[in-house]
């Protein structure tokens, strides 16, 4: 009898789960999701809000996000999770990380997963100046997800100080070196006390910063297949060596490296006049600052232009065919012209797509931060940021270049030299 009563049980459950939607039935399709923390403000509870909303329209995708501190740390947390065969499925990492990644092999191109009109309209529709770090040897490997250009943050109230138009920041080198000076304040001991300009050198991002003074002297680092660098050309040297000058010759900028952490903050608590950072700071100097400031483009020397930067959305290779095409959803939806636009506001960084702009709360936005746009117009004249195969290799050749050369332990010329020498032994078996 009991047996009997076991098995008209089993049959109703059976039955029951019949009746089920099938998403009820399957276990939702999990991807993990690294993501970098340490890119600045409240980064964790917008991800965690933008998951949660994902969610409640696509119930049969679980997003799990695994915050992996800075970009560096992502890489290298993502690329030993890959050796130990438990890599996430999705990433948000570093555009210029797409030569490690595809010599990794870690990820899928993503347009072999963007196969239908629409995905291939969706991949076409992003700013072309943020894809020129997405693509290589005929395929795309990223999507701009939270990317950015180098600007320069003024402070208005130090320009009026300083008997210089608040309206009109300098547009040319030999206009930086004129306002710099003006800007520039020394206590009765000689000692400074507000610097006319900071920009960032010390750390991971000084060839970052390197390409806003490489580029506007009509100087490319490097080229697009990655094998090949060209630091020690007399327009890259001529870059340095005036980089080298605002500290030690006009005597505008500290000596020695600068952290980059303490260039917003020297900013905001007004120890210099003008600094060089990510757009992506927008949001937090918006927040802090106390007083009115304004947002510019590169200075030019020949030419205007900046690098540009930041994170790309990249689908890993050993995900199953199922986690796949559920990241592809999440950074298709991540991207949308809605989400996008959300994404800029809350963050800083500029909104990765035209149609973004186009959007009722991006117009708004752009009324009432002007700021917001300078780095979306600069986009016409930027370039791919610096990467290379073995890229951290190499980027830390060059940076330790720039150090040197900003110390004043090497001539600019000499650093670049020996760094030209150094990246072409790393990248010779990439020829």
């Amino acid at each position: 009898m009991r047996r009997i009563v076991l098995k008209t049980l089993a049959a109703s459950l059976a039955a029951a789960c019949l009746s089920l939607p099938v998403q009820a039935q399957n276990k939702p399709v999990e991807v993990e999701f690294y993501y970098p923390v340490a890119v600045g403000g409240p980064i964790t509870k917008i991800v965690d809000d933008m998951v949660t909303d994902f969610q409640k329209e696509n119930p049969n995708i679980k997003i799990k996000p695994i915050y992996a501190g800075s970009y560096q740390d992502s890489i290298a947390k993502a690329l030993t999770a890959l050796k130990g065969g438990t890599p996430p499925q999705l990433a948000v990492l570093l555009s210029t990380d797409m030569f490690t990644l595809i010599d990794e092999d870690a990820i899928v191109s993503i347009d072999s997963l963007a196969k239908t009109d629409a995905d291939k309209k969706w991949l076409g529709g992003f700013y072309d100046a943020f894809m020129q770090n997405s693509r290589t040897g005929g395929h795309t490997w990223g999507v701009p997800f939270q990317r950015s250009t180098i600007v320069m943050y003024y402070n208005k109230d130090l320009f009026k100080a300083a008997g210089l138009d608040p309206e009109k920041p300098p547009k040319t080198w030999a206009e930086l070196v004129d306002y710099g000076k003006k800007l520039t304040k020394q206590d009765a001991s000689g000692n400074t006390t507000q610097w006319g300009i900071e920009i960032p050198s010390g750390g991971a991002f000084a060839y970052w910063l390197f390409q806003a003074l490489t580029t506007p002297n009509g100087a490319i680092l490097m080229n697009e297949a990655g094998n090949e660098v060209y630091l020690d050309k007399p327009a890259v040297v001529e870059a340095a060596q005036f980089w080298r000058d605002l500290s030690a010759k006009h005597k505008i900028m500290p000596t020695g490296t600068i952290d980059w952490g303490t260039t917003p903050k020297d900013f905001l608590e007004k120890k210099a006049a003008m600094v060089w950072t990510t757009t992506g700071n927008l949001t937090n100097i918006r927040k802090n600052a106390d007083f009115p400031f304004g947002v510019a483009m590169m200075p030019q020397q020949k030419r205007g232009g900046s690098p540009t930067g930041g994170g790309n959305f990249y689908i890993f290779k050993s995900g199953t065919p199922e986690q796949q095409a559920a990241a592809l959803k999440f950074a298709q939806w991540a991207t949308t012209p809605e989400r996008a636009a959300d994404w800029s506001i809350a963050t800083g960084y500029v909104a990765v797509t035209p149609a973004a702009w186009e959007t009722e709360k991006m117009k708004k936005y752009a009324q009432e931060v002007p700021a917001a746009t300078v780095a979306r117009d600069q986009l016409e004249v930027s370039v791919a940021e610096f990467s290379t195969h073995e890229n951290q290799r190499v980027t830390k050749t060059l940076n330790d270049a720039l150090q040197a050369a900003l110390t004043g332990s090497k001539t600019p010329q000499q650093a670049l030299t020996d760094a030209q020498r150094e990246s072409d032994r790393i990248l010779r078996s990439y020829k």
